[in-house]
């Protein structure tokens, strides 16, 4: 059943991309390829770089896959392996990849501007200060916890053996970048001659233990997580991000190869229900299972990316299909392997049942990614390899997925933080300031204490509607845009009711809860980003009914001039 299961989504994904996406493309918003875009009008060689399709895919999807494809559907199969399943691939062909392809196609429209900054021209000024405040709240939260995940992988006793194998990756990425960008050397054979160096040093520090670095200090790890964050975002992007997320990308496509090989030789039978419909302290299944999925299925996130790093380097308008569609398939094929992973990757049904008996017993963040690590690695481990080194090369994929969203991330916080200052007046950005004080921000969600928790973790219960709040205004802003040219908004539309309402109850419903445990900086935290959420519609509506007007009268009419 696992397998034929597979192989229908698989499916699934190749038919929607060829005719879906090709609609999309051609018919919504008539992609060209002569149109020149933001990285060759604004090159600057630091954030406006053209770059190759391949290249830019790579840093696109490696950038979009952090921890919660893995995170989301660990805790999900709660519920059993349908209602996940189904989420993850329906949801990201019909929802998710046309979010972020359509962040994609306005940023590029738009100079290379953030969903944030493009608000103002569509729906107005008050929209786009609220649609910043969201996007700065949830970027930091997420890579506060982001870093603090971090530091636990690497300390002794978890996956040390990860650390060197992602130092290596950094070292070279830079050489990479250097050769290919100053001397003209292909970057495709760079980058695979650097992965090859890449997996020499997995296979050194699955088998050796001086490769494996016993630090014991959290705060040291931090304290190098986010001077590296610091440095992405102020370098050039050939220098690091580009040659990096390429080359983290190979790792990446390898260990989902694998497991994908793996998994389908293995051949193995769910050990979890199909559904479960009341777990034992669960929240209800409608409407948490959308939103405890979100990346894998449909992520705000991916937006910010889009319209943040990807957008700025963007070689040609037609490769938007590919990066902006196909990217996001390409995580939603991680999120698949994250459910069969922790459905069908447990030996039996018994121990499956024991790590799932309840909500609180599953739903910790290191419990989720221990699954998925170990469900992936006996997959790995069935084309041959041996268990150590296959549990070494899949702790690996997994630090490499939250180091290149860190990397990126603090970049779209610098991004974000220069936005909120021209609203406020600074005409140009420092960007070793706004990196620093994005730094700053995520160093605070990750070791500032609350009752002895980090900040961020203190908070992650918001992150999973926040992403999803963000994905849903996205998913607006594309509707109204496409309405005030007389394109098919409904292709953005129902999803973004779709989105909204979920969401929405999924606030209210978490408002409750944390009202009746006494958590009331959750409480207090949540309620503002309803009322933000809640006036971010309210302006949406306002700039529909003014839409409705401008076509009764005439000819659509574009309200941003860059467009």
């Amino acid at each position: 059943m696992a397998v034929l299961a597979a192989l229908v989504c698989l499916a699934c994904y190749a038919a929607t991309y060829r005719f879906y996406a090709g609609y999309l493309s051609s018919r919504i918003f008539s992609l060209r390829a002569d149109v020149e875009t933001p990285a060759h009008q604004l090159r600057d060689e630091i954030d406006y770089v053209p770059a190759p399709r391949g290249v830019l895919f790579g840093h696109h999807f490696a950038s979009i896959t952090g921890l919660s494809p893995m995170l989301g559907p660990a805790i999900a199969v709660i519920w059993g392996w349908l209602p996940a399943m189904i989420w993850v691939v329906g949801g990201s062909l019909f929802i998710g990849c046309v979010h972020d392809m359509s962040a994609l196609v306005l940023s590029v429209r738009a100079r290379g501007l953030s969903v944030g900054a493009i608000t103002e021209g569509i729906i107005g000024a008050r929209a786009k200060t609220m649609f910043h405040v969201v996007i700065f709240f949830g970027v930091a939260l997420a890579m506060g916890v982001f870093v603090s995940i971090l530091c636990d992988l690497f300390m002794p006793g978890a996956y040390p053996q990860a650390g060197m194998p992602s130092a290596v990756i950094m070292a070279l990425a830079v050489v990479t970048g250097v050769a290919s960008y100053k001397r003209g050397v292909s970057m495709t054979r760079l980058a695979t001659a650097a992965f090859g160096i890449t997996l020499l040093a997995v296979f050194l520090a699955a088998t050796n233990d001086w490769m494996s670095p016993q630090w014991d200090s959290r705060g040291g790890w931090g304290a190098l997580l986010l001077a590296y964050a610091f440095g992405a975002s102020v370098l050039p992007v050939w220098l690091l991000l580009q040659p990096r997320d390429f080359i983290n990308s190979l790792l990446l496509y390898l260990g989902m190869g694998l497991m994908y090989g793996g998994f389908f030789i293995l051949a193995p039978e769910f050990s979890s229900p199909a559904v479960v419909l009341n777990p034992e302290g669960a929240p209800p299944m409608f409407p948490f299972v959308f939103v405890v999925i979100a990346c894998g299925a449909v992520s705000g996130f991916h937006g910010l990316v889009a319209s943040g790093t990807t957008a700025k380097q963007l070689d040609r308008e037609t490769d938007a299909r590919a990066i902006g569609y196909g990217g996001m398939m390409g995580e939603s094929l991680l999120g698949l392997m994250a459910v069969l992973a922790c459905t069908a990757g447990f030996s039996s049904a018994g121990s499956w049942h024991e790590h799932y008996s309840s909500w609180g017993a599953a739903n910790t963040l290191g419990g989720k990614l221990g699954v998925f690590i170990e469900g992936g690695a006996r997959f790995v481990s069935t084309l041959g390899l041996p268990s150590e080194l296959s549990t070494a090369l899949i702790s690996v994929v997994v630090v490499s997925f939250a180091l290149t969203t860190l990397d990126s991330a603090t970049r779209l916080l610098r991004y974000n933080i220069a936005e909120m200052g021209q609203g406020l007046g600074v005409k140009s950005e420092n960007r070793f300031v706004t990196s620093a004080l994005a730094v700053l921000v995520i160093g605070f969600f990750a070791f500032y204490q609350v009752d002895g928790k980090p900040m961020g973790l203190t908070l992650w219960g918001l992150f999973g509607t926040t992403n999803q709040l963000l994905a849903s205004l996205t998913l607006i802003l594309v509707s109204l845009y496409l309405y005030q040219r007389g394109r098919n908004a409904l292709v953005a539309a129902v999803p973004a009711v779709f989105m909204t309402i979920t969401t929405v109850v999924a606030m209210v419903n978490n408002l409750g809860r944390f009202y009746d445990a006494g958590q009331h900086l959750l409480f207090a935290v949540g309620l503002l980003l309803l009322l933000l959420a809640l006036g971010i519609v309210g302006e949406g509506l306002r700039a529909l009914r003014r839409a409705t007007t401008d076509r009764a009268a005439g000819p659509p009419v574009n309200r941003l001039s860059v467009f």
